[in-house]
């Protein structure tokens, strides 16, 4: 009988399996955390310290309770729109929740749950009037399910994402990349190539995304999951349309499926091509920060070359290169503009500022203007200014990195232009400025506040 492999302490050595398993315990105890974020913790743990492993037994993960539970606050809290079968949010909560939950868990368990087609709408883009974006609307069921296998996989591929990475990631931000972005430049790249992905979401190849998937997962009824909802049905207009690229934009799984897509282009970058450069990406929105004209032209080539094979190309007409020196150019990012200034306190030293961008700058205009508008003339003073602080305090605070001193005085102007159109419209012409001048502050409209103070830039 051979003998037993004992441990550092003396102790006969357990089965890898029933040692995660004490270990989850020993966890939930001493913290007392719920088991779906031990679960979390140990599959990062696992993917963290064992890099080429590849993961099974995840779709059971999906269909547990607590999962489930997990999921279905997350799609209540962002309260989205119905999809095709017409069922909100407050629908299934009218008809019980539990019931919903426990009959989806029997579905994924007995592997009869089958995704339902998107419900396709086109929605405006911000600052850009005229133009819209195609949004893929899943259905609750379908909603609570995908976030659920979000949650299982994130843990795995979050353990191998690079630092340069930083959209719909846990713990980091998209102020986050724009300090690591000013930190390069405050060392001295000055030459940056903004690039833009043509309709990334839209055109990520389904079999790229696949093999990005399943070098981790090697469970299939997980890849089989994801390959339906990739290639579920659209419909719009009545019509059913194949999907033949892309991944949905509007489903919760859809960004961790481009950020996987895209780890291919951070790992690329890094390991052959970080001399030229350094990367930031957030999600599709990337910029590589250069010292020189010549680097920054081999590093536009090599972005093309790099994303080609996942379906994906650079936008000709969006993608350029900007020299930061003395105020040169400036470039949009993350929905500010970069310019560099000449300081008035150090004579002949250049900072990096930030400001909202106009795009920016015209989209939180039309959210006051419809605010403002007159159709709410019949409704009362105070619900008008509820809508308008909601737009001002979210904007305001989202801005508010940088130097919007100016962009932030002009907003206030017009958001007083504005207001007083209204008071004008809803009590009449007799309505005078003194009045305007009295009555305003009393109103308890937001005042957008001075720019946050200045933060250390870390790349």
């Amino acid at each position: 009988m051979p003998e037993q492999e004992l441990d550092q302490a003396g102790r006969p050595e357990r089965p890898p399996g029933e040692r995660a398993r004490l270990r989850a315990r020993s966890m939930r105890r001493a913290e007392g955390v719920s088991a779906f974020r031990v679960l979390q913790r140990v599959l990062y743990r696992s993917a963290k310290q064992e890099p080429g492993r590849r993961f099974h037994a995840l779709y059971d993960h999906v269909a547990r309770s607590d999962v489930l539970v997990e999921a279905w606050a997350a799609v209540r809290a962002n309260r989205g729109a119905p999809g095709v079968d017409g069922v909100s949010v407050a629908d299934v909560e009218r008809s019980g929740v539990e019931e919903f939950l426990q009959q989806l868990a029997a579905e994924l368990r007995a592997r009869a749950y089958r995704p339902s087609p998107l419900r396709r709408v086109q929605i405006a883009k911000p600052g850009q009037p005229g133009r819209t974006r195609p949004l893929s609307i899943p259905t609750v069921r379908d909603r609570v399910v995908m976030t659920a296998a979000r949650s299982v996989l994130e843990p795995i591929f979050e353990a191998q994402f690079l630092p340069v990475s930083f959209g719909f990631r846990p713990r980091r931000s998209l102020h986050m990349a724009l300090d690591a972005m000013r930190a390069e430049i405050r060392r001295g790249r000055g030459w940056v190539v903004d690039a833009d992905l043509a309709d990334c979401f839209g055109s990520l190849d389904h079999e790229a995304v696949m093999a990005r998937v399943a070098r981790r997962v090697s469970d299939r009824r997980m890849l089989k999951l994801i390959r339906a909802w990739l290639r579920v049905g659209v419909l719009e207009g009545g019509v059913l349309a194949d999907v033949v690229a892309g991944t949905p934009q509007g489903s919760p799984i859809s960004p961790l499926l481009a950020n996987v897509a895209l780890h291919v282009l951070d790992e690329e970058w890094n390991a052959r091509h970080s001399g030229l450069g350094v990367l930031v990406r957030y999600c599709d929105d990337l910029v590589v920060l250069c010292a020189s004209r010549a680097r920054a032209e081999e590093a536009r080539s090599r972005l093309a070359a790099i994303v080609a094979p996942l379906g994906l190309q650079l936008n000709p007409d969006k993608t350029r290169i900007v020299c930061l020196t003395e105020g040169r150019e400036g470039f949009d990012f993350l929905g500010f503009h970069h310019h560099k200034r000449r300081s008035r306190r150090r004579p002949g030293v250049w900072y990096l500022a930030s400001w909202p961008s106009a795009r920016a700058m015209r989209s939180v205009r039309a959210k006051v203007r419809e605010a403002t508008g007159r159709r709410n003339v019949g409704r009362p003073v105070e619900a008008v200014v509820v809508d308008l602080n909601r737009v001002l305090r979210g904007w305001g605070n989202f801005f508010r990195w940088g130097n919007p001193a100016k962009q932030f005085w002009n907003i206030a102007c017009y958001v007083y232009e504005r207001l007083e159109r209204y008071l004008h419209a809803k009590h009449g012409p007799r309505f005078g400025r003194r009045r305007m001048y009295d009555i305003y502050p009393r109103l308890g409209v937001y005042r957008l506040t001075k720019p946050a103070p200045a933060r250390p830039a870390h790349a």
